[in-house]
């Protein structure tokens, strides 16, 4: 375990313009996962070695690393009682993208654990096949984020509309 850091003598805030480049996942079947990743999330293959494939959407070199260098027909994720990953958020640029997608899960019969309207944006909670928590979401425009009397950010736990969201869908 690494220790705990020192407070920063002087604060620092990350660069305009800095965000999560990529998540790199380890499985334990290769090809499950790439027809859960590659098959039912229509993400494409940029590249496959075998024990190692990276995906991305939009021609990008990779969204997503997934592994088996240590894992292959190892144990799912844990949920409880560890540290690690809660989940990976894949970010959809729009609703109708975010609707399309659930369909998609939904007409496959592939579960969802949860389904948020968070204020700032609209959620559904899954698993992947090893047990690796994703939130697929779309970001409402900033506008329309909610805010505190003081205009300080808040956001929510509330129901999605899920048949609302399915409308765009079809």
């Amino acid at each position: 375990m690494n220790p705990t850091p020192s407070p920063a003598t002087n604060e620092y805030v990350a660069p305009a313009g800095t965000g999560i480049g990529h998540i790199h996942l380890q499985v334990t079947d290769m090809p499950r996962a790439l027809a859960f990743y590659r098959d039912l999330l229509g993400f494409e293959v940029m590249l496959d070695m075998g024990s190692a494939a990276f995906l991305s959407a939009d021609g990008y070199h990779h969204h997503i690393g997934l592994n088996t260098w240590h894992s292959q027909g190892g144990r799912p994720a844990q949920r409880e009682g560890v540290a690690g990953l809660y989940h990976a958020a894949i970010l959809y640029r729009d609703r109708a993208g975010l609707a399309a997608i659930v369909k998609r899960l939904m007409q496959a019969g592939y579960p969802l654990r949860g389904a948020s309207d968070h204020g700032v944006s609209e959620a559904i909670y899954l698993d992947d096949p090893d047990g690796n928590g994703l939130e697929l979401y779309w970001d409402r425009p900033r506008t329309e984020w909610p805010t505190t009397p003081d205009g300080k950010l808040t956001m929510f736990t509330h129901p999605l509309d899920l048949p609302g969201l399915l409308r765009l869908a079809n």
